[in-house]
């Protein structure tokens, strides 16, 4: 079985020092590709399936994955061709917790070397950038509105001098910004609100239940939206959401569908699996146990 493992020689944390040590074992079990710049991770992968190996895995966080997933898709039937693995390094890891990969290098490694696979759903979003059409693969989330605007404004360097904290920086400044009306149709409803997650599994930002009836191969995107994105209505979310890991559902609005469109009233960006992408409007759909993918 050929193995190829993309990652970032550059990435920060305890996670990918460990990463670096283990590198000269890992060399004699597979191959490696180093990324330099974004994007390199996507053409690694295309070209990986088209090497012939049988597993790519993305060593890094949630947007590596990401990256990597949109490699094997470039690849004409990639997804039949090979199956995506996982060595989790980054700071929440969403993906992996859903699949239930170890968040301990060593074990993930074992786990990739078994080759264990399943089928999953693949998310796919298809919107218009600079006016031409564009598709992107998503393997677990996304969502439009803060969460999406809090992403694009993250300062590169004050990710790399304060890690996730320059995230809550970055959404306090999308808060002081007007939000966005952000109208969900699909599935035979029609809702309204200020933001919009969507979820293929369980989770969203570690291990806090979203879409606690969502599932990864049921053919159906779970979509969660909140009427009011203020203060008020975040402290009035946050106390129970952080001692619970889930949502108060009299707070939120859902609904289930294979297909969905997402439009708004201004300017509102949207994000796959934590990385920013563009702005609505777009249109969300699974394709079916399309996703051959490493678990335990």
């Amino acid at each position: 079985m050929r193995i190829c493992v993309i990652f970032n020689p550059a990435a920060r944390g305890n996670k990918a020092r460990r990463f670096r040590k283990f590198l000269n074992e890992l060399s004699q079990q597979c191959a490696l590709k180093a990324t330099n710049a974004p994007g390199d991770a996507r053409r690694f992968a295309h070209a990986a399936v088209a090497t012939g190996y049988d597993v790519i895995a993305a060593a890094g966080g949630d947007g590596t994955v990401n990256e990597v997933l949109n490699g094997i898709g470039d690849e004409p039937d990639g997804f039949a061709k090979t199956r995506l693995g996982v060595l989790p390094l980054g700071t929440v890891n969403v993906f992996a917790r859903e699949l239930k990969i170890p968040l301990k290098l060593e074990n993930a490694w074992q786990v990739l070397k078994r080759a264990r696979e399943t089928k999953i759903d693949l998310g796919r979003a298809d919107f218009l950038d600079a006016g031409k059409p564009q598709s992107r693969y998503f393997m677990q989330l996304g969502g439009a509105g803060l969460d999406a605007r809090a992403i694009e404004l993250v300062s590169w360097k004050l990710k790399k001098t304060a890690g996730p904290f320059a995230y809550v920086v970055a959404g306090f400044q999308a808060l002081a910004e007007k939000q966005p009306q952000i109208t969900v149709n699909g599935g035979g409803e029609k809702i309204t609100g200020e933001l919009a997650l969507f979820g293929n599994g369980k989770f969203y930002g570690g291990s806090f239940h979203i879409f606690p009836e969502a599932h990864l191969s049921n053919g159906r995107l779970d979509v969660c939206v909140f009427p009011r994105v203020n203060m008020p209505a975040l402290m009035q979310l946050a106390p129970g959401f952080l001692l619970r890991q889930k949502l108060s559902e009299h707070r939120v609005r859902r609904l289930r569908a294979e297909k969905f469109e997402m439009v708004s009233d201004i300017p509102a960006a949207f994000e796959l699996d934590g990385e920013w992408i563009g702005n609505l409007p777009a249109t969300f759909s699974v394709e079916r146990q399309k996703l051959r993918v490493v678990v335990p």
